[in-house]
């Protein structure tokens, strides 16, 4: 113990001919050692602060986490297919539309592998299952020998068209949660909560050049008495005017980093912007399951109708056959 407290010693008597930054650095370490015997207290409020802000950029961290896949195009896209340049070449539409125009099922097949138009097609789940069933629809309608056209072959066309309105719809989705939440909430973490750190470090530096202050202060001008050095106290009428000037200077320093930091974690903490972003997270949420309800339920009573239609052409194949 006695090593101890000739190593905090002697980096006081260091510390009083070092600069202000390594004067932190000794003070610090001393605190650590448990050498340091008077530790400016911040305030309460200070403290309960600090609290708000840091569960406040736990939460940022955590959401963005997740809800950074909004950026990745690919996010839902299935990891157990293979899709091949020619298959992403053209939009299920396009390619709906060539086949319309195809007499022959090597003309069919030349519009499935028509080459690509632009950059190549989404990698989203609801894309990937529009392109399946338009490639299952024309496996079908190859090798359809009877009258009329297959009604299963129809309504995956049918549902493959839809599907990639619901993929376009969900990559609406993520451009706007791109721009109205993501972009938000990095800025309040990288910058806005950036800078209540940044203030809270000012305040630690000036608490630390403080303490130092004093220390040096107290190894040069205190007089011991028959005291012990914990049941000493630091009176001021006991310091030369150049140390006491020293002092109120850090102190007045201290207290300045203090209320500056109180003001910026106060308005990190009360401005609306994550709030509004996570209002508009909802909304884009919102928009797309609306826009992809409406698109599938339009779809339904289509596809009903054809299953229905394929019901009475069986029964009646049926009753006449018996």
């Amino acid at each position: 113990m006695d090593n101890f407290k000739a190593f905090g010693n002697s980096l006081s008597n260091i510390g009083s001919q070092i600069t202000p930054s390594l004067s932190r650095t000794f003070q610090y370490t001393k605190e650590q050692l448990g050498q340091a015997e008077d530790k400016t207290q911040l305030p309460p409020d200070y403290i309960d602060l600090e609290k708000r802000v840091d569960a406040l950029k736990q939460v940022h961290q955590k959401l963005l986490a997740v809800t950074s896949q909004y950026s990745n195009e690919a996010y839902d896209y299935p990891p157990n297919i293979k899709e091949t340049f020619q298959d992403l070449g053209r939009t299920v539409s396009e390619k709906v539309h060539l086949l319309s125009s195809a007499s022959s099922p090597a003309e069919a097949q030349a519009a499935l592998t028509a080459p690509p138009t632009a950059k190549p097609q989404p990698k989203t789940f609801n894309h990937a299952i529009a392109r399946a069933s338009l490639a299952s629809s024309q496996l079908l309608h190859q090798q359809h020998t009877g009258a009329g056209e297959d009604p299963l072959a129809t309504a995956l066309e049918k549902y493959a068209l839809a599907e990639e309105r619901v993929g376009e719809a969900r990559l609406a989705q993520d451009a706007q949660i791109q721009s109205r939440f993501l972009a938000g909430w990095n800025t309040t973490l990288n910058t806005n909560l950036m800078f209540a750190t940044r203030a809270r470090r000012n305040v630690e530096k000036t608490r630390l050049t403080l303490d130092s202050v004093k220390s040096r202060a107290k190894g040069t001008t205190w007089k011991m008495g028959g005291m012990s050095p914990r049941e000493e106290h630091l009176n001021t009428d006991e310091l030369s005017p150049e140390a006491q000037e020293e002092i109120e200077k850090a102190e007045d320093e201290f207290v300045t980093q203090t209320e500056e930091a109180v003001g910026v974690m106060k308005n990190v903490l009360d401005t609306p912007e994550p709030l509004r972003n996570l209002a508009e997270l909802i909304a884009a949420q919102v928009e797309y399951h609306k826009k992809a309800y409406e698109i599938l339920n339009e779809l339904a009573p289509v596809i009903e109708g054809l299953q229905l239609q394929q019901e009475e052409n069986y029964r009646k194949s049926r009753e006449s056959a018996s």
